[in-house]
């Protein structure tokens, strides 16, 4: 928290919500670029981390490698690529720490409401005290949402017939007990995404046996666990350098393969098919467990560090079964097929719910956003509602590759105001712009709440951009100045919105 003179201030230039990677990630920029500017971090759970606080199911590990995954600023010293749950949480932790983020946090302070109000130009913050109850008003020039767009405090699972007959536990790796027992019992996963193909290896070894349940097949791919290049470079080059030139490669790597994917899809299926089988015990039916219908990226793909998954297949500790549920039994669940599948505990790995901005309620002077009638301004902003800023990060590469990118365009904007002697900034849009859902995303998380979310356009700067060599030159050295954005002084806030639309252009 903000302190001056001994007591806490509740005005402060920019309130960021959220102290996950995004968050922490956006103070650093904050205050090492704009170090006169005032923040405070409010994160309605008891410790930071987001994501990685959160999940406590076995094996929780990053699907992206760390040296593209972590921050830019931060080297990740691990030679391990993939990282399990606990060591990102460390290293966020000690991002904080070292630089000086973390008396910044408010924790247990849960956002309530926010309300742009005009007459001053401030956003009016209302936070609950989650340990006492307290309702408190904070106030701020800027709002910077860093809190993702997953639903903590619920995780999505499907209306299954009959689920009340089964005798044993259901579990949604959301919501994971903390002393579990599977230890020589038969375990059923229900999904077949990264978490799924994560529980599976984690489980193997306890479990009597693990059957992975999946309505539809997904791509996977195995990646090293320890990465080499930055191993073997660490002696010669120190590890700031072997750092970057490991992450620089990974960049390119996951770049061109994305962009294989796109160009030459059926080049790409019979790629990831070739090494899959390449895994799997012989006369394995790999079209039948590892053939998605749709083509490799259109959702995102699945690593598996050292082929675990595979190779706990191969052993037998471990199977998939493709089919669809008809009911859950006393005993399992019978499927369409007719055969039915025995299990002591069910885990429904069936995917996350989505809440845009981390359920962060925008109000416009006391009225309520309608988010699908606002369109993203290069990814980061929103048209129509001033001084709010998001991060949301890639689908088809790390997260926090674009994240770092929008964090430093957002202090570039915010040192142009300053130069420029104004105080709020709003993108204006078109309103007969063609526009398209803001996700181009086949996840099913992503499809069953595109109608709660924002818009896109279809050109710059309101078409959301996916690559990172371009965002490097859009928003990394690209100008700040945009004809579609409007810049006014604070005293001119109180004439309204259309004043505010027209006041100053660039």
């Amino acid at each position: 928290m903000v302190e001056r003179n001994g007591f806490v201030q509740n005005e402060v230039d920019v309130i960021i919500v959220g102290a996950g990677i995004s968050g922490i990630g956006a103070a650093f920029h904050l205050q090492d670029k704009l170090p006169h500017k005032t923040y405070t971090i409010l994160e309605g759970r008891d410790d930071l981390g987001g994501t990685w606080d959160l999940f406590k199911y076995p094996g929780i590990r990053s699907d992206s490698d760390l040296f593209t995954f972590g921050y830019d600023f931060k080297p990740w010293e691990s030679n391990q690529g993939i990282a399990d749950g606990a060591s990102i949480k460390a290293y966020i932790n000690e991002t904080a720490q070292q630089y000086g983020i973390k008396p910044n946090i408010r924790f247990r302070h849960r956002v309530i409401s926010t309300n742009w109000n005009s007459g001053r130009g401030q956003w009016d913050v209302v936070v609950r005290k989650e340990d006492t109850g307290e309702e408190v008003e904070l106030h701020s020039s800027w709002l910077f949402c860093g809190a993702g767009y997953y639903r903590y405090d619920q995780g999505f699972t499907p209306q299954f017939e009959g689920r009340e007959r089964f005798q044993g536990p259901v579990i949604h790796p959301q919501h994971w007990p903390e002393h579990l027992d599977y230890k020589g019992k038969r375990v059923l996963i229900i999904g077949s995404g990264a978490t799924a193909v994560t529980l599976v290896p984690a489980m193997a070894d306890d479990a009597a046996h693990i059957t992975m349940l999946q309505r539809t097949p997904t791509y996977i791919m195995p990646l090293p666990a320890v990465e080499k290049m930055a191993k073997y470079l660490k002696p010669f080059i120190g590890k700031r350098l072997a750092f970057k030139a490991t992450r620089k490669k990974n960049i390119l790597k996951q770049r061109w393969f994305f962009k294989f994917c796109q160009n030459f899809p059926n080049a790409a299926r019979r790629l990831i098919r070739r090494v899959n089988k390449g895994m799997l015990p012989k006369d394995y039916p790999v079209d039948t467990h590892f053939n998605p219908p749709y083509n490799p990226w259109e959702q995102r793909l699945c690593a598996v560090p050292d082929a675990d998954l595979f190779k706990t297949l191969k052993s037998g500790k471990a199977s998939i079964v493709t089919d669809r549920i008809k009911t859950f039994t006393e005993k399992g669940v019978l499927l369409e097929s007719g055969s039915e599948i025995e299990a002591d505990i069910i885990i429904t790995a069936t995917g996350l719910n989505l809440q845009p901005f981390g359920g962060v309620k925008l109000q416009l002077d006391g009225k309520p956003v309608h988010l699908p009638d606002h369109v993203a301004f290069k990814g980061m902003m929103l048209s129509g509602i001033p001084n709010f800023a998001f991060a949301i990060g890639y689908t088809s590469s790390s997260w926090t590759l674009k994240v770092g990118l929008l964090c430093e365009h957002f202090c570039r904007l915010l040192q142009y105001m300053d130069t420029q002697g104004t105080e709020i900034c709003m993108p204006v849009s078109d309103p007969a712009m063609e526009t398209r859902p803001l996700l181009d995303f086949g996840a099913g998380y992503v499809q069953r709440s595109l109608q709660e979310l924002p818009r896109r356009g279809t050109d710059f700067p309101w078409l959301m951009s996916w690559d990172y060599t371009d965002d490097v030159k859009l928003l990394r050295k690209g100008p700040v100045e945009d004809p579609n954005l409007r810049f006014t002084k604070r005293s001119s806030a109180g004439a309204g919105q259309a004043k505010r639309a027209e006041a100053v252009s660039v």
